[in-house]
């Protein structure tokens, strides 16, 4: 069995526990860091790079 890294607990504890907004703010977060990346990188993942910020705390939900 693989782990994963971060772990989905860590990801929903800082998206309010809510898995909704969790999928809301990687995929925004994820979408900005494809455009703002302009290489064409086989090993870039925007979407890991998205998990890793916030669980990081770099990214964060707004009040809804």
């Amino acid at each position: 069995m693989a782990m994963i890294d971060p772990s989905i607990d860590v990801l929903k504890k800082n998206s309010k526990g809510n898995v909704y907004v969790l999928c809301n703010l990687v995929s925004k977060r994820a979408k900005e860091i494809e455009n703002a990346t302009k290489e064409e990188d086989p090993n870039h993942k925007s979407i890991t790079a998205a998990c890793e910020e916030v669980a990081e705390g770099k990214v964060v939900p707004t009040d809804f």
